[in-house]
């Protein structure tokens, strides 16, 4: 197909509410490491990686390897059969879960189906139906997953739902009791109490929240703030689910998991995206008496099919061949250093702000109002695209420019990408 006919056909046949950045899409063509081409031949180095999916590069040799060999074994059997792939791959996510707590395993395809299944865990568990999640959140497109989705952006009509309730999100540049860190003495935390004494029964089923917010722009909350509202939420009996869609794989650096990052290991965490680098996964990793709570029979036609697993072990194995934990550690220090050099120079950045491998920008019409700039945004999302370079956007407001190279990203290419990104501004 040429670029005409494939651009027409996604008009024409895909729904409509399946929206592309760019004014005019992007058709990309192949790609390999941190590197993609489009259908003109166009070259661009990837700081998004399919909205933080490409965690160890396009088209990963060793990953790949695997895949092919499985590929060329055994295929697909649903759960309704036991294969050594999903076996071992459930066996290595429970050995390194956080402090080794979450050992049960339930392999989907998606994180939506795994909030999906966590949610259902945690009703199962406790005999609550109530839910607290977070305003600016971002949970999945499923109507359960929408309804837990504190952002009108991402939600459709029918998808609110009874039971659940929003809390404020920890974010600190736009603090919405007017106060500054770290005397507030984390007041967004504490006011959970009164949102579980005023908004639910008093007993929820459990807290949901990503560590950092992926979708709503990565607010990156104060260290004593999860801590704080674990404390609130298991008095009240829920159990706290942390939503590492975005955050996990060693994503923020130095740790396996974004909640370890803030000192508190949680009862349950979704994940998807980067576990397979690419290849539809989702999981729910949840402590053992959690998971024994869940009814029997289930089944996932598609969840832990051989070749996903495969790819999954791969990834995380790579991950620790290359030392890529450290790597996003460092490699996301280079790069925080470069971003907050580029706020010196441009005004328009209001906030640098993120962890590891996961930074934003945050973009403002002026930094005394704060005043966001949706507008800016979307200009140097258009001005990086043909300066060569691809990054994501998100926010509340559209206003902020996300930043997630592969774990594996060098010094060299992050240079590259911040010279770009300057002549973008």
């Amino acid at each position: 197909m040429t670029k005409e006919e494939i651009l027409l056909a996604d008009r024409e046949f895909l729904f409509p509410a399946v929206f592309h950045y760019y004014a005019e899409p992007l058709v990309i063509s192949h790609a390999k490491d941190q590197w993609m081409w489009d259908i003109d031949g166009r070259q661009y180095l990837d700081f998004f990686g399919g909205i933080l999916t490409v965690s160890v590069g396009h088209c990963n040799d060793f990953v790949n390897a695997r895949v092919h060999a499985q590929l060329d074994k055994l295929q697909h059997t649903s759960t309704v059969y036991v294969t050594e792939p999903l076996a071992r791959l459930a066996k290595k996510l429970a050995s390194i879960s956080p402090e080794g707590k979450l050992t049960r395993s339930m392999i989907t395809n998606s994180g939506t189906e795994a909030n999906e299944t966590a949610i259902v865990a945690a009703r199962c568990y406790t005999g609550s139906n109530e839910i607290i999640a977070l305003r600016h959140s971002y949970h999945g497109r499923s109507n359960l997953a929408m309804a837990v989705t504190g952002n009108l952006a991402w939600r459709v009509a029918g998808s609110p739902q009874p039971g659940i309730v929003f809390a404020h999100n920890a974010y600190c540049y736009r603090c919405p009791f007017g106060l500054k860190y770290p005397e507030c003495d984390v007041r967004c935390a504490r006011d959970v109490e009164d949102v579980i004494k005023t908004t639910t029964s008093g007993r929820p089923a459990a807290f949901l929240a990503e560590p950092i917010q992926g979708v709503g722009g990565f607010v990156t909350p104060p260290k004593e703030y999860f801590q704080i509202v674990a404390g609130i939420v298991r008095k009240h009996g829920g159990l706290i689910i942390s939503d590492e869609v975005q955050t996990a794989w060693g994503r923020t650096g130095g740790k396996w998991w974004g909640c370890e990052q803030y000192g508190f290991t949680p009862d349950i965490i979704t994940s998807a995206k980067g576990l397979a680098n690419g290849s539809p996964i989702g999981l729910t990793l949840a402590a053992d008496a959690v998971a024994k709570a869940v009814p029997a029979p289930t089944i996932s036609t598609f969840g832990g099919n051989p070749v996903t697993s495969t790819a999954a072990l791969a990834v995380l194995d790579f991950i620790e061949e290359k030392n890529l934990l450290a790597n996003a550690a460092d490699a996301g220090a280079h790069l925080r250093a470069g971003l907050e050099a580029l706020a010196e120079k441009h005004a328009a950045i209001g906030e640098v702000r993120g962890m590891g491998l996961m930074q934003a920008l945050e973009l403002v019409s002026d930094r005394a109002s704060r005043a966001p700039d949706a507008s800016k945004a979307g200009a140097v999302l258009e001005a990086a695209r043909a300066n060569g370079i691809l990054i994501g956007k998100g926010g509340l407001y559209g206003n902020v420019l996300r930043i997630t190279p592969p774990l594996n990203i060098g010094k060299s290419d992050i240079d590259e990408f911040l010279a770009r990104l300057d002549r973008s501004f």
